[in-house]
């Protein structure tokens, strides 16, 4: 069942893009977890990629704002926590086989560590957003999420959860992870 919004890429308030992403997200878990063989590769390579850019923009732009409201720290704290451990959880699926018997059981562990988190954010962090900030603001969020995830690295990074290790660490990371994906869709092509 595809949950994810039609509008995407042109939605102009940072809250909905961000829903929308984990919608697309749920719909990707969705993906990986039915099928076999390359759809199942496939729709695995488009999850690990949207939740590689979409954690990055949330780091770099979405929880240095949350963390200016009213008990902030704290909330952005515990989403950080969740992030690190999708992650090392995330570059562990990426080393195993999708055919893999483990890979299933530890992607199920992975799909219910990051819905829980994508609800927690939804609750704690973007309604909080909505209330506070103006729709002006909203949708200046929502084009600098675009304009980080344009150079975001493409792959699960562990120990880089904060704005400012993503603004260090991240345009090598993403340069690296773009030719490693440029390499594996050459060879897949070839």
């Amino acid at each position: 069942m595809q949950t994810t919004p039609e509008n995407t890429e042109t939605t102009e308030d940072v809250v909905d893009l961000l829903r929308a992403q984990h919608a697309r997200i749920r719909d990707l878990f969705d993906e990986v977890m039915h099928p076999d063989g390359r759809s199942r590769e496939d729709a695995f390579a488009e999850l690990v990629r949207l939740l590689a850019v979409h954690e990055t923009a949330e780091e770099e732009i979405v929880h240095p704002v949350a963390r200016r409201l009213p008990g902030g720290d704290g909330i952005v704290d515990d989403r950080l926590a969740e992030e690190r451990e999708a992650k090392e959880l995330l570059a562990e699926l990426e080393g195993m086989d999708t055919g893999d018997p483990r890979f299933l059981k530890s992607l199920d562990r992975l799909r219910m560590d990051v819905l829980t988190h994508a609800r927690a954010e939804e609750r704690y962090e973007f309604d909080r957003l909505r209330g506070q900030f103006s729709p002006t603001q909203l949708k200046g969020f929502a084009a600098a999420v675009r304009a980080a995830e344009r150079t975001a690295p493409t792959h699960p990074h562990p120990g880089v959860e904060t704005a400012s290790k993503n603004l260090l660490a991240g345009p090598v990371a993403a340069v690296a992870d773009r030719v490693r994906d440029m390499i594996r869709k050459a060879r897949d092509n070839g």
